[in-house]
């Protein structure tokens, strides 16, 4: 075998990124394709008129593991929400913030009637436990169950679940009813007590971008506009022994190993592998231009609804984040669970119709659609035990490897952990 291995990987997202890196950092000469012209995968900014529009709702969780190990986040010039998030519906808006965090916050949470005095013992009770308990163990095997199932077994109120839990956590797992794995909450409850929510102030595309800066630093290539059709294993008939051949729109390459960081559709097609997950939970996020003297008066936190109808959160992007809109306007976005029907106009005039009915005192005629995106796969189902039904790095035959969050959970944290598993396992195994 050659002084330096050739791996390919076929994919740009954050973990094909994170992959390609530690592949060049490993002295491995390494290949990234890429079949759109950026990299990024579901993780992509829209730079037009002056905004920023991020691919749905994008948000980065500053205390992930793997956002700490992977990124430098001064370099990525984060802009923060606060803490907390006000509560909307019918009866008016409340803020509910950890008062450890913004003790000035103490009476307005106390006061918030989605929250009993029960309920708030009950949160900090849980931040703690949580705050001592290592990720890792977390997600490990064992007992599992639904986030509203821990919920209730934890004694909190049916208010509370329904008015901030369900539209919190249908934010982060794109499924109001809760029914996601508990492994899902405990983690990113956890993990939300330890940071803070940021985007960079260039918007979420800038994090693949500054991996693919990392990736090229180190020595690896990036090819992008280039599909990649086959990915075969070479040698004997189980695929044991030799390379692997990957098949593009224009011939073939050959490889020692390839790591396929693809959509898990994708990954599906081009590996064999059935349990790669590819029941999917979809959003649409729809972008509004307000003039600039609009505020929504959040104090940089999102807007929850408290009601089904309409939006499940509003999100004040440029109170955020001011480079995400032009200085003479104001930036604001609406997510909708699921695979909406309804055509744009139709979201536009429920989101003004959500925001009448939590500001009656004001008007929103000048609401005015700039973008929407709707995002068909925007994440894998997490029903309680899906960890146990997941694929592992070396399931494919021979030496070809997966990278992605559905190797291990859906998420920003779960798509770099993946990169750097895959990464490990191929120097490994192309090094002997």
């Amino acid at each position: 075998m050659a002084s330096h291995p050739r791996v390919l990987v076929v994919g740009g997202g954050l973990a094909g990124l994170v992959a390609a890196r530690h592949l060049a950092g490993g002295g491995v000469d390494v290949t990234l394709l890429e079949r759109r012209e950026t990299v990024g995968g579901r993780v992509r900014t829209a730079a037009r008129d002056g905004y920023r529009f991020d691919r749905g709702f994008q948000v980065l969780f500053t205390a992930y593991p793997a956002v700490r190990a992977e990124l430098d986040l001064d370099a990525l010039d984060l802009r923060r929400f606060a803490p907390g998030a006000t509560v909307a519906g019918p009866n008016g808006r409340s803020t509910l913030v950890d008062p450890l965090r913004e003790p000035a916050t103490v009476l307005a949470t106390v006061s918030n009637p989605s929250v009993s005095v029960g309920d708030a013992l009950r949160v900090a009770r849980l931040w703690w436990e949580l705050r001592r308990t290592d990720p890792d163990a977390i997600l490990a095997d064992g007992e599992d169950t639904t986030i509203a199932a821990t919920l209730h077994a934890r004694g909190f109120s049916d208010r509370f679940i329904e008015d901030f839990v369900a539209p919190f956590y249908g934010g982060i797992t794109l499924d109001r009813s809760l029914a996601t794995s508990s492994r899902v909450f405990e983690y990113t409850f956890r993990t939300l007590a330890a940071g803070d929510i940021a985007v960079p102030a260039a918007g979420m595309g800038a994090i693949p971008a500054w991996l693919a800066d990392r990736v090229r630093e180190v020595g690896g290539t990036i090819e992008t506009e280039t599909a990649v059709k086959s990915v075969s294993a070479t040698g004997d008939s189980s695929g044991s022994d030799g390379g692997v051949t990957v098949g593009t729109e224009v011939g073939t390459t050959e490889a020692d190993a390839v790591i396929v960081a693809t959509d898990p559709p994708t990954a599906r097609e081009l590996t064999g592998i059935d349990a790669i997950p590819t029941a999917a939970r979809a959003c649409v996020t729809q972008y509004y231009a307000l003039p600039a003297a609009a505020d929504l008066e959040t104090d940089r936190r999102l807007l929850l609804n408290a009601t089904e109808a309409g939006p499940n959160h509003v999100v004040p992007h440029s109170a955020v984040a001011p480079e995400y809109a032009p200085d003479d306007r104001t930036l604001i976005s609406a997510t909708f669970l699921g695979d909406r029907a309804e055509r744009d106009a139709e979201l536009a005039a429920q989101t003004r119709s959500t925001l009448t009915s939590w500001y009656p005192d004001r008007q929103f005629d000048a609401l005015e659609p700039v973008h929407t995106a709707r995002v068909e796969f925007a994440q894998f189902a997490q029903p309680p035990g899906f960890r146990e039904r997941l694929p592992e790095t070396r399931d494919p035959a021979g030496s070809v490897y997966l990278a992605g969050e559905y190797t291990r959970w859906s998420s920003i944290q779960g798509a770099m952990e993946s990169g750097r598993r895959a990464a490990t396992a191929a120097i490994d195994d192309v090094s002997q």
